[in-house]
Protein backbone atom coordinates (compact mmCIF):
# COMPACT_ATOMS: atom_id res chain seq x y z
CA UNK A 1 0.00 0.00 0.00
CA UNK A 2 1.38 3.33 -0.81
CA UNK A 3 -0.09 7.08 0.65
CA UNK A 4 -0.11 9.49 -2.09
CA UNK A 5 -0.42 13.62 -2.09
CA UNK A 6 -2.59 15.24 -4.89
CA UNK A 7 -2.44 18.80 -4.58
CA UNK A 8 -4.78 20.47 -6.73
CA UNK A 9 -3.33 22.83 -9.80
CA UNK A 10 -4.42 23.52 -13.07
CA UNK A 11 -2.73 20.07 -14.28
CA UNK A 12 -4.65 18.42 -11.53
CA UNK A 13 -7.97 19.34 -11.71
CA UNK A 14 -10.96 19.51 -14.13
CA UNK A 15 -13.90 21.98 -14.71
CA UNK A 16 -17.55 20.69 -15.26
CA UNK A 17 -17.44 17.31 -15.53
CA UNK A 18 -16.28 13.77 -16.12
CA UNK A 19 -14.87 12.35 -19.17
CA UNK A 20 -12.73 9.35 -20.16
CA UNK A 21 -10.95 11.06 -22.38
CA UNK A 22 -9.25 13.20 -19.74
CA UNK A 23 -5.53 13.14 -18.76
CA UNK A 24 -5.21 10.64 -15.24
CA UNK A 25 -3.58 13.46 -12.66
CA UNK A 26 -2.81 9.94 -10.64
CA UNK A 27 -2.42 6.83 -10.97
CA UNK A 28 -2.30 3.99 -7.91
CA UNK A 29 -3.06 0.27 -6.68
CA UNK A 30 -6.22 -0.85 -4.89
CA UNK A 31 -5.48 0.01 -1.03
CA UNK A 32 -3.22 2.93 -1.91
CA UNK A 33 -4.31 5.84 0.09
CA UNK A 34 -4.21 9.70 -0.64
CA UNK A 35 -4.14 12.78 0.85
CA UNK A 36 -5.99 15.48 -1.62
CA UNK A 37 -6.54 19.20 -2.15
CA UNK A 38 -10.20 20.85 -3.95
CA UNK A 39 -11.29 24.00 -4.66
CA UNK A 40 -14.53 25.54 -5.21
CA UNK A 41 -15.81 28.69 -6.75
CA UNK A 42 -14.24 28.78 -9.72
CA UNK A 43 -16.92 31.48 -11.18
CA UNK A 44 -16.81 33.78 -8.25
CA UNK A 45 -13.81 34.30 -7.38
CA UNK A 46 -13.49 37.68 -8.32
CA UNK A 47 -16.27 38.33 -5.76
CA UNK A 48 -14.11 36.60 -3.08
CA UNK A 49 -12.84 38.18 0.08
CA UNK A 50 -8.62 37.34 0.10
CA UNK A 51 -9.03 34.66 2.40
CA UNK A 52 -10.86 32.76 -0.33
CA UNK A 53 -8.31 33.17 -3.45
CA UNK A 54 -5.14 31.42 -2.31
CA UNK A 55 -1.77 32.03 -5.17
CA UNK A 56 -2.64 28.34 -5.87
CA UNK A 57 -6.36 28.87 -6.41
CA UNK A 58 -6.49 31.92 -8.38
CA UNK A 59 -3.35 30.17 -10.88
CA UNK A 60 -6.13 27.38 -11.87
CA UNK A 61 -8.86 30.08 -12.40
CA UNK A 62 -6.35 32.04 -14.79
CA UNK A 63 -4.81 29.43 -16.30
CA UNK A 64 -6.62 26.52 -16.48
CA UNK A 65 -6.15 24.58 -19.57
CA UNK A 66 -8.77 23.53 -21.83
CA UNK A 67 -8.92 20.68 -22.73
CA UNK A 68 -9.22 20.44 -19.03
CA UNK A 69 -13.12 22.42 -18.76
CA UNK A 70 -15.13 19.75 -19.76
CA UNK A 71 -18.80 20.64 -19.77
CA UNK A 72 -21.13 23.33 -18.32
CA UNK A 73 -20.91 22.70 -14.47
CA UNK A 74 -19.88 24.66 -11.78
CA UNK A 75 -17.60 22.52 -9.93
CA UNK A 76 -13.65 22.15 -9.91
CA UNK A 77 -13.12 18.41 -9.10
CA UNK A 78 -9.79 17.22 -8.57
CA UNK A 79 -8.54 14.08 -10.30
CA UNK A 80 -9.62 11.90 -12.18
CA UNK A 81 -7.78 8.72 -10.08
CA UNK A 82 -6.79 5.76 -12.05
CA UNK A 83 -6.81 2.69 -10.55
CA UNK A 84 -4.82 -0.03 -11.62
CA UNK A 85 -6.24 -2.86 -12.90
CA UNK A 86 -10.04 -1.58 -12.90
CA UNK A 87 -12.86 -2.97 -15.46
CA UNK A 88 -15.91 -2.07 -16.24
CA UNK A 89 -18.11 -4.36 -14.40
CA UNK A 90 -15.81 -4.13 -11.02
CA UNK A 91 -17.17 -1.79 -7.83
CA UNK A 92 -14.48 1.01 -6.42
CA UNK A 93 -14.78 1.06 -2.25
CA UNK A 94 -13.86 4.28 -1.58
CA UNK A 95 -13.05 5.14 2.21
CA UNK A 96 -13.65 8.92 3.63
CA UNK A 97 -10.91 9.04 6.18
CA UNK A 98 -10.57 12.53 6.99
CA UNK A 99 -12.43 15.40 5.23
CA UNK A 100 -11.84 19.16 6.39
CA UNK A 101 -12.19 22.77 5.18
CA UNK A 102 -8.49 24.08 4.17
CA UNK A 103 -10.32 27.90 4.36
CA UNK A 104 -11.94 29.90 7.08
CA UNK A 105 -14.79 30.92 5.10
CA UNK A 106 -17.30 29.40 2.34
CA UNK A 107 -20.01 31.12 0.23
CA UNK A 108 -23.79 30.25 0.16
CA UNK A 109 -25.50 31.56 -3.90
CA UNK A 110 -28.92 31.47 -5.07
CA UNK A 111 -29.20 31.25 -8.65
CA UNK A 112 -31.89 33.29 -10.57
CA UNK A 113 -34.15 30.04 -11.89
CA UNK A 114 -33.00 27.21 -10.42
CA UNK A 115 -33.98 26.26 -6.54
CA UNK A 116 -36.31 24.78 -4.58
CA UNK A 117 -38.62 28.39 -5.53
CA UNK A 118 -37.16 29.75 -8.56
CA UNK A 119 -40.23 31.39 -8.55
CA UNK A 120 -40.46 33.32 -5.49
CA UNK A 121 -36.47 33.68 -5.03
CA UNK A 122 -36.10 35.40 -8.20
CA UNK A 123 -32.87 37.46 -7.76
CA UNK A 124 -28.91 35.93 -7.83
CA UNK A 125 -27.69 36.31 -4.36
CA UNK A 126 -23.83 35.46 -3.16
CA UNK A 127 -23.03 35.30 0.60
CA UNK A 128 -19.91 34.71 1.90
CA UNK A 129 -20.19 32.85 5.58
CA UNK A 130 -17.37 32.82 7.99
CA UNK A 131 -16.05 29.25 9.55
CA UNK A 132 -15.48 29.07 13.12
CA UNK A 133 -12.33 26.37 12.79
CA UNK A 134 -11.68 25.99 16.35
CA UNK A 135 -15.01 25.52 17.38
CA UNK A 136 -16.38 23.66 13.93
CA UNK A 137 -19.59 26.51 14.02
CA UNK A 138 -20.35 29.01 11.35
CA UNK A 139 -23.08 31.83 12.10
CA UNK A 140 -25.20 32.37 10.25
CA UNK A 141 -27.20 35.11 9.43
CA UNK A 142 -23.98 36.69 11.12
CA UNK A 143 -24.64 38.08 14.82
CA UNK A 144 -27.67 36.47 15.22
CA UNK A 145 -26.53 33.54 17.35
CA UNK A 146 -27.70 30.52 14.85
CA UNK A 147 -24.81 28.62 14.90
CA UNK A 148 -24.68 26.05 12.86
CA UNK A 149 -22.16 22.75 13.14
CA UNK A 150 -19.99 22.13 10.71
CA UNK A 151 -19.74 18.40 9.40
CA UNK A 152 -18.05 18.67 6.25
CA UNK A 153 -18.53 16.14 3.63
CA UNK A 154 -17.51 16.12 -0.39
CA UNK A 155 -20.56 16.73 -2.48
CA UNK A 156 -19.20 15.36 -6.07
CA UNK A 157 -17.61 11.69 -5.87
CA UNK A 158 -17.89 10.11 -8.78
CA UNK A 159 -16.28 8.29 -11.76
CA UNK A 160 -16.06 8.59 -15.91
CA UNK A 161 -18.57 6.66 -18.54
CA UNK A 162 -18.34 6.01 -21.67
CA UNK A 163 -19.41 9.53 -22.84
CA UNK A 164 -16.89 12.01 -23.30
CA UNK A 165 -18.66 14.58 -22.06
CA UNK A 166 -20.88 14.30 -18.89
CA UNK A 167 -22.01 17.40 -16.69
CA UNK A 168 -21.15 17.63 -13.29
CA UNK A 169 -24.31 19.37 -12.44
CA UNK A 170 -26.54 15.89 -11.79
CA UNK A 171 -25.87 12.96 -10.02
CA UNK A 172 -26.68 9.40 -11.76
CA UNK A 173 -25.85 5.91 -11.48
CA UNK A 174 -21.99 6.98 -11.88
CA UNK A 175 -22.30 9.33 -8.70
CA UNK A 176 -21.42 13.16 -9.17
CA UNK A 177 -23.01 15.50 -7.97
CA UNK A 178 -24.64 13.45 -4.97
CA UNK A 179 -24.73 16.01 -2.27
CA UNK A 180 -25.44 13.66 0.41
CA UNK A 181 -24.42 15.35 3.54
CA UNK A 182 -24.61 11.75 5.10
CA UNK A 183 -20.66 10.70 3.43
CA UNK A 184 -18.76 12.60 6.14
CA UNK A 185 -15.59 10.89 7.32
CA UNK A 186 -15.56 7.48 8.68
CA UNK A 187 -18.36 6.23 5.42
CA UNK A 188 -17.02 4.47 2.73
CA UNK A 189 -18.93 5.05 -0.73
CA UNK A 190 -19.20 2.02 -3.49
CA UNK A 191 -19.25 3.45 -6.63
CA UNK A 192 -19.30 0.60 -10.04
CA UNK A 193 -16.63 0.71 -12.65
CA UNK A 194 -17.58 1.86 -16.12
CA UNK A 195 -14.12 2.84 -17.80
CA UNK A 196 -10.68 1.32 -17.43
CA UNK A 197 -9.24 2.68 -14.53
CA UNK A 198 -12.77 4.10 -12.96
CA UNK A 199 -11.27 7.72 -13.44
CA UNK A 200 -12.74 8.72 -9.91
CA UNK A 201 -12.73 12.34 -9.31
CA UNK A 202 -13.85 14.60 -6.08
CA UNK A 203 -14.89 17.97 -5.24
CA UNK A 204 -17.77 20.51 -4.48
CA UNK A 205 -16.92 20.46 -0.28
CA UNK A 206 -19.73 21.41 2.00
CA UNK A 207 -18.75 22.20 5.25
CA UNK A 208 -23.31 22.51 6.06
CA UNK A 209 -25.73 21.38 4.42
CA UNK A 210 -29.33 20.73 5.40
CA UNK A 211 -31.57 17.71 3.37
CA UNK A 212 -32.60 19.59 0.28
CA UNK A 213 -29.71 21.64 -0.28
CA UNK A 214 -33.45 24.09 -1.18
CA UNK A 215 -31.48 27.27 -2.66
CA UNK A 216 -29.16 24.96 -4.95
CA UNK A 217 -26.01 25.43 -2.17
CA UNK A 218 -24.68 24.58 1.04
CA UNK A 219 -21.50 26.36 2.47
CA UNK A 220 -19.64 25.89 -0.38
CA UNK A 221 -15.96 25.17 0.68
CA UNK A 222 -12.28 24.64 -0.46
CA UNK A 223 -12.02 20.88 1.41
CA UNK A 224 -9.27 18.86 2.11
CA UNK A 225 -9.30 14.42 2.51
CA UNK A 226 -7.54 11.68 2.98
CA UNK A 227 -9.28 8.48 1.13
CA UNK A 228 -8.48 5.29 0.27
CA UNK A 229 -9.74 3.71 -2.57
CA UNK A 230 -10.00 -0.05 -2.70
CA UNK A 231 -11.02 -2.16 -6.03
CA UNK A 232 -13.81 -4.53 -5.12
CA UNK A 233 -14.14 -7.77 -7.83
CA UNK A 234 -17.02 -8.95 -5.36
CA UNK A 235 -19.68 -6.76 -4.92
CA UNK A 236 -22.85 -7.33 -7.20
CA UNK A 237 -23.86 -3.34 -7.17
CA UNK A 238 -24.12 -1.60 -10.26
CA UNK A 239 -25.60 1.52 -8.44
CA UNK A 240 -24.03 3.86 -6.09
CA UNK A 241 -24.10 2.24 -2.75
CA UNK A 242 -22.71 3.81 0.74
CA UNK A 243 -22.14 2.79 4.29
CA UNK A 244 -22.11 5.05 7.18
CA UNK A 245 -21.12 4.20 10.61
CA UNK A 246 -25.18 3.67 11.50
CA UNK A 247 -26.51 2.91 7.86
CA UNK A 248 -26.64 1.41 4.70
CA UNK A 249 -27.46 3.84 1.85
CA UNK A 250 -29.22 3.36 -1.11
CA UNK A 251 -29.82 6.19 -3.63
CA UNK A 252 -32.40 7.07 -6.55
CA UNK A 253 -31.76 10.27 -8.57
CA UNK A 254 -35.03 10.89 -11.21
CA UNK A 255 -36.17 14.12 -12.34
CA UNK A 256 -38.59 13.65 -10.26
CA UNK A 257 -39.02 12.32 -5.85
CA UNK A 258 -41.96 10.50 -7.61
CA UNK A 259 -39.48 8.38 -9.40
CA UNK A 260 -36.05 9.28 -7.18
CA UNK A 261 -37.94 7.55 -4.12
CA UNK A 262 -39.05 4.36 -6.33
CA UNK A 263 -35.27 3.98 -7.54
CA UNK A 264 -34.33 4.40 -4.21
CA UNK A 265 -36.54 1.82 -2.68
CA UNK A 266 -35.95 -0.84 -5.31
CA UNK A 267 -31.97 -0.22 -4.82
CA UNK A 268 -32.51 -1.09 -0.90
CA UNK A 269 -34.57 -4.20 -2.13
CA UNK A 270 -32.47 -5.31 -3.87
CA UNK A 271 -30.06 -4.61 -1.42
CA UNK A 272 -31.94 -6.72 1.07
CA UNK A 273 -31.99 -9.94 -1.42
CA UNK A 274 -28.08 -9.50 -2.78
CA UNK A 275 -27.45 -9.54 1.17
CA UNK A 276 -29.59 -10.74 3.54
CA UNK A 277 -31.30 -13.37 1.46
CA UNK A 278 -34.83 -11.69 1.74
CA UNK A 279 -37.64 -12.41 -0.88
CA UNK A 280 -38.50 -9.37 -2.74
CA UNK A 281 -41.78 -8.91 -0.58
CA UNK A 282 -39.81 -9.76 2.88
CA UNK A 283 -37.51 -6.60 1.62
CA UNK A 284 -40.29 -4.25 0.49
CA UNK A 285 -42.25 -5.21 4.09
CA UNK A 286 -39.10 -4.33 5.71
CA UNK A 287 -37.74 -1.09 4.10
CA UNK A 288 -41.39 -0.10 5.23
CA UNK A 289 -41.06 -1.35 8.87
CA UNK A 290 -37.35 0.59 9.35
CA UNK A 291 -35.86 2.25 6.51
CA UNK A 292 -36.00 5.94 6.27
CA UNK A 293 -36.35 7.75 3.30
CA UNK A 294 -35.14 11.30 2.78
CA UNK A 295 -34.54 13.57 0.25
CA UNK A 296 -31.39 14.20 -0.72
CA UNK A 297 -31.21 17.35 -2.99
CA UNK A 298 -33.65 18.80 -4.86
CA UNK A 299 -31.67 21.01 -7.04
CA UNK A 300 -29.30 19.46 -9.39
CA UNK A 301 -31.25 19.78 -12.60
CA UNK A 302 -32.26 17.67 -14.49
CA UNK A 303 -31.76 14.81 -11.39
CA UNK A 304 -33.33 15.19 -7.74
CA UNK A 305 -32.02 12.93 -5.08
CA UNK A 306 -34.05 10.51 -2.51
CA UNK A 307 -31.89 8.17 -0.13
CA UNK A 308 -32.95 5.24 1.80
CA UNK A 309 -31.28 5.00 5.49
CA UNK A 310 -31.08 1.24 6.84
CA UNK A 311 -29.79 0.89 10.29
CA UNK A 312 -27.05 -1.15 10.54
CA UNK A 313 -28.09 -2.24 14.49
CA UNK A 314 -31.08 -4.07 13.14
CA UNK A 315 -28.78 -6.32 10.86
CA UNK A 316 -25.77 -5.36 11.16
CA UNK A 317 -24.69 -9.07 12.43
CA UNK A 318 -25.71 -10.40 8.99
CA UNK A 319 -24.28 -7.65 6.43
CA UNK A 320 -20.34 -7.76 5.18
CA UNK A 321 -19.25 -5.21 2.96
CA UNK A 322 -15.71 -5.75 3.79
Amino acid sequence: MTHHVLKATKSTVHLGGFSHLLEPALTINSGDTIDLETYTGYYIHEQAPPEFVTPEFLDICKNLPSERKIAAGPHLLTGPIYIQDAKPGDVLEIRLEAIAPSLPVGFNAIRAGWGALPNQFTQPALRFIPLDLVNNIAEFPPGSGIKIPIKPFFGILGVATPESERSSIPPGYYGGNIDNRELQAGSRLFLPVFVPGGLFSIGDGHSAQGDGEVNVTAIETSMNGRIQIKLRQDLPITTPIAETPTDIITMGFAPTLDTALEIALNNMIDFLKNFLNLSPEEAYVLCSLAVNFRITQVVNSPNKGVHGMLPKAIVSSKIDLI
